[in-house]
């Protein structure tokens, strides 16, 4: 076994890397941005060494230093963590060359994956049923039209060196096909270097179904079951769960054995996993190979109670397999979601900012949190949105579902926007209890998933009127009247006017008539009895009326994140001596709600727009977002070029009316 490692990755999965090598006694090398000087896997490694500036170009992606940092740190081997050079073989023949081990596939194994459609064209020779379509060398954009009309939509475009949603595009109909061709290209070469397509029959009624496999230098090769991972937005995988709910015992059973066959037709070693699409006429086909370890892979951790980054350690010291497909078990079932720093009501678009408040429920056996941030971190527009993966455990698939919400609200995220309150709705939707979780699930449950900011319940309003009175009460340094700050007056009850400010922007007012022991709260002309139990921190137990409830209520600042039996609500507190000066041009600009790499302009000062119209592509967090004008009128103003760096709420655009 080696004895010191360098880790080529950030986040989550570089802090994840760092347990198992603590455990296993193994020193740690790891590496780091500017802008991650003090990250959580820079404070959890033995020793860490800077690579240069925030980009990843400047630093994540620098294999010749990456390797030069390792030789000097007496490291005998560099983990690739998933993303950045995870699936290089360049890297990794690099690495090998310099005479340190790839804690990974072989380079050969990763070429044969790497590009799609070499993928695809070797599987298919070794009896592994691919997805029909276009996968050959000539890319000109006619011929590629004339394949698509030949295929027949839906149909995806794909980028050859693609993965996580990156250069893939759905195209409906025939007259949409450029542009969306033009769109994953463009994406493709940013994201990869590369940007080679192939096309794909969309398959209707799709289940995302992946199985982990590990092979290693004796010949050996197993699966560690499957993973459901449909739940998607962007193709970008938002839940996933294991065992699947729609595979049976025969079905789970021949994909198995493909996964295997496609391991092993490519001589594979180290951690990887075979995507499948399954149809819902239950006919599978393979998508890809991830030639990695992946996001979700703490599912498979969780019911087979192995520890995959030992595995990989292992077999990349020349170590055989710890286990026969025999000797593996699958017990229980685990789901993990993906915490994201995103705006599911605005196309999930990514946030960035300072996580204020971070607070989630404390680990245990059935309840796991892989993670690289702390309290007080920012948000980078430089890397990935993901803040936290939390995993539970159950016996079966309903007790770890039960599990999944209670954790989801037992968390808290404050300082920058979360699907936080989206992922509850997902697990508390009827359909995804019942397991009917193909990948159109979030786009056929829209309403109830991505419902339209609005009514905030009673108990919302109340719990968070009961925080703010708790904290004036505990902010008033003794028992003087002159210092209470609660709404005192003498000889009547105290009386309090709280404004709240939903996230459609109108405002709710509460007024509580402070009483010993209780209070009376008038909401929208009705009065309601209150009565506030002792509490600590952010748990709160309240009468409401007949009703008696629990109830978590963070805070930062005005901003009350309330957790309530009926959902989750987030309310501004109005300070009610704040001035804001009237907008005297409503709509005359956009501005930016994310820093970002402007990719391209697509419209020119003094043309005219109409809403919903196109104007510019910006690239954040490694995927680009297609502005759109919020209104008709003429482009007064470009205010940045192709390649300009924007940062938040920057304005990108000025607008005039059209002369008539």
């Amino acid at each position: 076994m080696f004895g010191k490692i360098l880790i080529a990755n950030r986040g989550e999965i570089a802090c994840r890397v760092i347990r198992t090598c603590r455990r296993l006694a193994i020193r740690t090398v790891a590496v780091y941005s500017e802008a991650d000087a003090h990250a959580l896997h820079v404070e959890m490694a033995d020793e860490a060494w800077c690579l240069g500036g925030p980009r990843p170009a400047d630093s994540y992606l620098r294999a010749d230093r990456i390797i030069a940092i390792a030789k000097a740190t007496g490291a005998e081997a560099i983990h690739p963590g998933y993303g950045f050079l995870s699936e290089n073989e360049d890297f990794a023949r690099a690495v090998e060359a310099g005479g340190l081990a790839f804690i990974g596939p072989t380079p050969e194994a990763i070429e044969a994956m790497g590009l799609k459609d070499r993928a695809k064209a070797l599987l298919e020779k070794a009896g592994v049923p691919v997805v029909p379509g276009y996968h050959g060398e000539n890319q000109d954009a006619g011929f590629l039209a004339q394949e698509a009309t030949r295929l027949g939509f839906p149909l995806l475009v794909k980028a050859v060196a693609g993965g996580g949603g990156k250069g893939m595009r759905l195209v409906t109909q025939a007259g949409e096909f450029l542009a969306q061709l033009e769109a994953a290209r463009r994406e493709a070469k940013g994201a990869f270097g590369d940007d080679r397509v192939l096309l794909e029959r969309y398959v209707t009624g799709p289940h995302h179904i992946e199985f982990q496999v590990f092979g290693d230098t004796h010949g050996n090769c197993v699966h560690l079951f499957e993973r459901e991972c449909s739940i998607q937005r962007r193709h970008q995988k938002v839940l996933e769960e294991t065992p699947s709910p729609f595979l049976d015992d025969a079905l789970r059973a021949r994909m198995g054995e493909a996964a295997v066959a496609a391991a092993r037709a490519i001589g594979y070693r180290g951690a990887g996993t075979i995507e499948f699409i399954v149809g819902e006429d239950r006919r599978f086909y393979f998508m890809e190979m991830n030639t990695r370890l992946q996001v979700e892979h703490p599912v498979t951790e969780m019911i087979t109670g192995e520890d995959l980054v030992e595995w990989q350690l292992r077999v990349a010291a020349g170590e055989p397999l710890p286990l026969a497909q025999e000797q593996l078990l699958s017990a229980g079932h685990a789901i993990e979601v993906r915490l994201c720093a995103e705006n599911p009501a605005n196309g999930f678009l990514p946030e960035t900012g300072r996580l204020a408040v971070l607070r989630t429920p404390g680990e245990a056996d059935e309840l796991r949190l892989d993670t690289g941030v702390r309290q007080g971190d920012a948000v980078s527009v430089f890397y990935d949105s993901m803040i936290a993966k939390l995993v539970v455990w159950g016996g079966d698939r309903d007790e770890a579902m039960r599990r999944l919400g209670e954790a989801l609200a037992g968390t808290e995220i404050l300082g920058v926007g979360t699907n936080l309150a989206f992922l509850e709705r997902v697990v508390a939707h009827p359909a995804f209890r019942a397991g009917h979780t193909d990948t159109g699930f979030i786009e056929r449950h829209r309403a109830e998933l991505l419902p339209p900011a609005g009514e905030v319940p009673l108990e919302a309003l109340v719990a968070c009127a009961v925080r703010v009175h708790r904290d004036e009460r505990a902010a008033t340094p003794g028992d003087s009247p002159w210092e209470d700050a609660s709404g005192w007056r003498l000889n009547r009850p105290g009386l309090r006017t709280m404004e709240f400010r939903r996230e459609d922007g109108q405002s709710v007012v509460v007024q509580a008539e402070i009483h010993a022991g209780h209070a009376r709260v008038s909401v929208a002309g009705k009065t309601h009895r209150v009565r506030i139990r002792p509490s600590d921190g952010d748990r709160l137990q309240v009468e409401l009326d007949d009703e008696t409830f629990f109830a978590r209520v963070s805070r930062h600042g005005a901003t009350l994140s309330a957790a309530t039996p009926a959902g989750r609500h987030a309310l501004t507190l109005v300070d009610p001596f704040h001035y804001e000066p009237a907008d005297t041009l409503p709509d005359a600009r956009l501005t930016a709600l994310m820093p970002g790499r402007v990719v391209k302009v697509l419209v020119k000062e003094g043309e005219a727009v109409v809403k919903g119209q196109a104007l510019l592509i910006l690239e954040a967090m490694k995927m680009e977002h297609t502005i759109a004008s919020p209104r008709a009128g003429e482009i007064a103003r470009v205010a940045y070029a192709e390649g300009a760096l924007v940062p938040e709420d920057a304005v990108l655009f000025a607008f005039r009316e059209p002369p008539p």
